[in-house]
C-alpha cells in the first residue's frame, strides 16, 4: 500500500485523478467552454462576431480624446504658426525622435555596463541552517543552529582582447545610437517641412482656384447679359455656365485636399489632425534663384557628417570589435578570486561558538576545446564584420546619390520656377486680350474661356513649381546633412543662379 508522508492511504490521489477525468469528459462535451479568470470565451461559431464580456468598472468610452495641448509658448499664437514654431514643435512631439532618444540612452546604459568589466565583482550572501540529529545509539538528541554570512570577490586581470573588445563595441553601437538619433531628427523636420510646403502650396492653390471662379462668373453675367439684348446666343451662355461649373467643381476639389494636407501636417507635428491650427503664410514672393554650393562641396560635406552614414560607420565598427572578443574567448584568462565567510553556530545545551574562513585562489584559465564553437564563433563575427562593412559601403554610395539627384533636381526646379513664371505672365497677357475683345464684340466667348483656362493652368503651374523648388531645396539640405533644426536648408542662396554652381 502506498502512503502518504503522514502515514495514512493515498486515497486522496485517486480522489483527484477521478475528478480530473470528470472534468476532461465534461470539457470534451462543451463545444465552447466558459472564459478563463474572467475573460470570455471565443465566439460560438466562425460566422459569429465574438462579444467581449462586460467590464467590472466600465470605462466611458463614448467621449472624444480631447486634444492635445499645445506648449504655453505656442498656445497665443496657435492660429500664426510659422516654420520654425512647426519644426519646433515636431521635434518636441514625434514620437520617431523619443524613441530615437530612447535607444541612445539605453546605448549609453549599456556602454557603462561592458566597462564594469574592468572592475572586480563582489556578492554577498547569508545561510542559516536548522539541524536536528534523532537520539540513536545512546546518543542523545541534538539541536543545532549555524549562521554563517559569506563573501565572495573574482576579478579578471587579464585576458586577450575579450574585454577591450566588448568595451569598444559597446562605445561604437552607443555612437551609432547617438548619430541614428541626429538622423532621426533631420528626417522629423524634413517630414514636417514637407508637409508644410504642401498645406502651403494648397492654400495658395485655393486662392487661385476661387480667382478663377469669379472670372468665369463674371463670364457667365456678361454672357447672360449679352443673351438679353441679342448679341450672343444661347450657345455662350450654355458655354459659361459649363466652364463655371467646371470651375467651381475644381475649388471644392481643393477645399477637400487642404483639409488632408491640413490634418497631414498636424500628424508630422504630433497633434490629432482636429487640433484647430493654422499657418503664417509668408509674402508670395519669387524664391531665390540657384545655389552657390557646389556639387562635389556638398557630396564631400555628406559624406563627412551625414548623420546615418556615421551611423553605419559606427555599427560597422562595433561588428568589428566583435570579432576581438571571439578571439579573445579562445585565448587564456588570468583571474583572481577569493572568498571569506563566518560561521555562527548554537547548540543545545553548549554555548554559542564561532569560526572564520577564507580562501584566495588565482588562476590561469585555458580553454581547451568547446565543440569546435569558438572557432566557428570567430568566423561568425568575421564575417558579420564583412557584411556590416558592405553595408556602410553602400549608405554611403546611396548618400553620394542622393545628394547628386537632389543638386540637379534643385537645378531643375530652379528653371521650372523661371519657366512657369514667364508662362503665367504671357497667359495674363492673352486673357486680358481675350477678355478685352469679347467685351468689344470682336472675340468669341469660346476664345476667352480658353485664354481664362490657360491662365487658371499656368497660377497652378507657378504654384507647383514653387512648391517643387523649396521641397527639392530642403531635400538637398537633408540629403547633404545641413537641415537646420529651424526648417531652414543651410544652402547658400543666390538671386541669380544663370552661373554656374559646379
Amino acid at each position: 500500500m502506498v502512503t502518504a508522508t503522514d502515514g495514512s492511504p493515498a486515497h486522496h490521489g485517486g480522489a483527484r485523478a477521478l475528478g480530473a477525468l470528470a472534468l476532461l469528459a465534461l470539457s470534451a462535451c462543451l463545444s465552447n467552454p466558459p472564459g478563463v479568470r474572467g475573460v470570455a470565451g471565443t465566439a460560438p461559431a466562425p460566422n459569429v462576431l465574438w462579444t467581449p464580456p462586460p467590464e467590472r468598472h466600465p470605462r466611458d468610452t463614448t467621449a472624444a480624446t480631447p486634444p492635445s495641448a499645445l506648449p504655453a509658448d505656442l498656445a497665443q499664437r496657435v492660429q500664426a504658426l510659422t516654420l520654425s514654431d512647426i519644426v519646433d514643435l515636431g521635434l518636441r512631439r514625434n514620437t520617431a525622435t523619443a524613441a530615437a532618444w530612447a535607444d541612445a540612452r539605453a546605448a549609453a546604459a549599456t556602454y557603462g555596463a561592458a566597462r564594469g568589466q574592468y572592475l572586480p565583482t563582489v556578492s554577498a550572501g547569508v545561510n542559516a541552517t536548522a539541524v536536528k540529529t534523532a537520539a540513536t545509539g545512546g546518543r542523545v538528541s541534538v539541536q543545532q543552529q549555524l549562521y554563517g554570512p559569506t563573501l565572495n570577490a573574482s576579478w579578471l586581470l587579464f585576458d586577450f582582447g575579450t574585454r577591450s573588445g566588448s568595451v569598444a563595441g559597446a562605445r561604437e553601437a552607443l555612437l551609432a545610437a547617438d548619430w541614428t538619433h541626429n538622423a532621426v531628427i533631420q528626417n522629423v523636420v524634413l517630414q514636417v517641412e514637407t508637409a508644410y510646403f504642401e498645406y502651403h502650396a494648397t492654400k495658395a492653390l485655393l486662392a487661385a482656384q476661387q480667382t478663377t471662379v469669379k472670372e468665369a462668373q463674371t463670364n457667365l453675367e456678361a454672357a447672360e447679359q449679352r443673351h438679353r439684348v441679342g448679341l450672343a446666343t444661347i450657345a455662350d451662355v450654355l458655354q459659361a455656365k459649363t466652364a463655371r461649373s467646371q470651375a467651381q467643381l475644381a475649388l471644392e476639389t481643393v477645399e477637400g485636399t487642404l483639409q488632408t494636407t491640413r490634418g497631414a501636417l498636424a500628424l508630422a507635428m504630433g497633434l490629432p489632425a482636429n487640433v484647430p491650427y493654422d499657418v503664417e503664410l509668408p509674402p508670395d514672393t519669387t524664391p531665390p534663384l540657384g545655389i552657390t554650393d557646389s556639387l562635389d562641396a556638398l557630396i564631400d560635406r555628406a559624406v563627412r557628417a551625414r548623420p546615418d552614414l556615421m551611423a553605419a560607420r559606427a555599427t560597422a565598427q562595433a561588428a568589428q570589435s566583435r570579432v576581438a572578443v571571439a578571439r579573445g574567448q579562445a585565448l587564456p584568462s588570468l583571474v583572481v578570486s577569493g572568498t571569506g565567510s563566518g560561521t555562527y553556530f548554537f547548540r543545545r545545551p553548549l554555548a554559542t561558538q564561532q569560526g572564520n574562513s577564507y580562501s584566495a585562489t588565482i588562476g590561469l584559465q585555458i580553454p581547451l576545446f568547446s565543440g569546435w564553437s569558438q572557432i566557428y564563433d570567430l568566423r561568425a563575427a568575421s564575417a558579420a564584420a564583412r557584411a556590416a562593412d558592405e553595408r556602410r559601403q553602400g549608405v554611403e554610395q546611396q548618400v553620394i546619390f542622393q545628394v547628386f539627384n537632389s543638386f540637379y533636381a534643385v537645378r531643375t526646379a530652379t528653371q521650372r520656377v523661371r519657366t512657369s513664371d514667364d508662362l503665367l505672365a504671357s497667359a495674363t497677357q492673352s486673357e486680358q486680350v481675350a477678355l478685352g475683345r469679347y467685351r468689344a464684340g470682336a472675340g468669341s466667348l469660346l476664345d476667352l474661356l480658353t485664354a481664362q483656362a490657360v491662365l487658371a493652368d499656368a497660377r497652378a503651374q507657378v504654384i507647383d513649381a514653387r512648391l517643387a523648388w523649396y521641397s527639392t531645396l530642403a531635400q538637398l539640405g537633408h540629403d547633404a546633412g545641413i537641415l537646420g533644426l529651424d526648417g531652414r536648408s543651410g544652402l547658400h542662396l543666390q538671386t541669380d543662379s544663370t552661373g554656374p554652381n559646379r
